[in-house]
C-alpha cells in the first residue's frame, strides 16, 4: 500500500529536522562560550623574567632530596 511510504517519508523528515535542530543548537551554544578573561594589569618592566620569592624558594625546599 501506498500509505506505508507516506509514513516512512515523514519520519525520515521528522528524524532530520530533530537532527538539524539539534546541531543547530551546539553549533549557536559552541559560539557563545565565555572565554578567558585577559589580565588587565601591567607589570613594570624591570621585574619582567624569573623571580626568585618565596614561594619558588619554598617549591626548592621541598625538592631536596
Amino acid at each position: 500500500m501506498n500509505n506505508s511510504k507516506s509514513g516512512n517519508s515523514r519520519r525520515n523528515f521528522l528524524l532530520a529536522v530533530g537532527t538539524g535542530g539539534a546541531a543547530a543548537v551546539a553549533a549557536i551554544g559552541a559560539k557563545t562560550l565565555p572565554t578567558t578573561a585577559q589580565p588587565t594589569t601591567k607589570r613594570d618592566p624591570k621585574a619582567a623574567g624569573y623571580q626568585l620569592s618565596d614561594h619558588v624558594r619554598n617549591y626548592y625546599r621541598t625538592t631536596l632530596v
